[in-house]
């Protein structure tokens, strides 16, 4: 596959498909070139639409991907063939062909799928969310048992450049769902270079909600999204003028 995708390296049947796209090779210009896939920034409408276009011949999708409406919220969608955008910040589908897609560009893309590849997952993490319970609300929609999953964190901002207030602490102490999921959270954070700020590891936070769900196979989360200007956009770095990446994962038909 082309060198502006990235294939995860995580063990999944090989029926389970699964790429991000990086900010390389499309029509987009400006702050937002080369390939942005979203739609709610000020970029072109023709050249989102054209990068759209050129998603789906490179990755041979014969069907429009599920989009969504992000909100940093925790709603959960099941993907639809039918070219509406869902409001929500995860996924899912059984359904062979029908790619199920979340943008990003810091935020963190999970990818979901069964030990059997009989569906896949994917969400759209950002600390809110994450905080608010998006990773055991997708597991749930899921009918695979959490121990027969597998899980990838994609590219995301790292810790060492993504310091929040002790708002963003709060939030996660408050939802922790054990002890153990409550020291891990500790764990993902350390202090900042500024009274009352810290630096959040979200990946770490990530593997602490998926491991309360009981979700043991994990991969990923080693690919910076602000230290790479050249592959990702990253809204921390760069702003209101920031594209997105599209992170897609679904069943290839047999």
């Amino acid at each position: 596959m082309d060198k502006h995708y990235i294939v995860p390296n995580w063990p999944a049947p090989d029926h389970v498909k699964a790429v991000v796209t990086t900010r390389r090779n499309g029509a987009s210009q400006g702050g937002y070139r080369h390939f942005n896939l979203a739609t709610h920034v000020a970029d072109s409408a023709a050249a989102v639409a054209a990068n759209r276009q050129q998603l789906r011949t490179e990755l041979g999708l014969s069907t429009e991907p599920q989009w969504l409406e992000q909100v940093h919220g925790v709603k959960v969608v099941t993907a639809q063939n039918d070219g509406r955008v869902r409001t929500a910040d995860a996924v899912v589908s059984a359904e062979q062909g029908l790619a199920c897609a979340v943008l990003t560009a810091d935020c963190l893309p999970i990818f979901l799928c069964d030990e059997k590849g009989t569906q896949v997952a994917a969400i759209h993490a950002g600390w809110r969310s994450l905080a608010a319970g998006i990773v055991p609300r997708t597991v749930a929609r899921l009918t695979a048992p959490a121990e027969q999953l597998i899980a990838w964190l994609g590219p995301a901002i790292s810790a060492q450049h993504f310091e929040v207030g002790v708002d963003v602490l709060e939030a996660f102490f408050d939802t922790a769902g054990s002890v153990a999921h409550s020291d891990a959270i500790a764990a993902a954070i350390r202090p900042g270079t500024r009274p009352m700020h810290f630096y959040a590891d979200l990946f770490q936070l990530a593997r602490a909600a998926l491991a309360e769900c009981g979700v043991g196979s994990v991969h990923g989360g080693d690919m910076c999204t602000y230290a790479t200007a050249e592959q990702f956009y990253s809204y921390r770095r760069d702003g209101h003028i920031s594209g997105r990446m599209a992170s897609l994962i679904w069943l290839q038909p047999t």
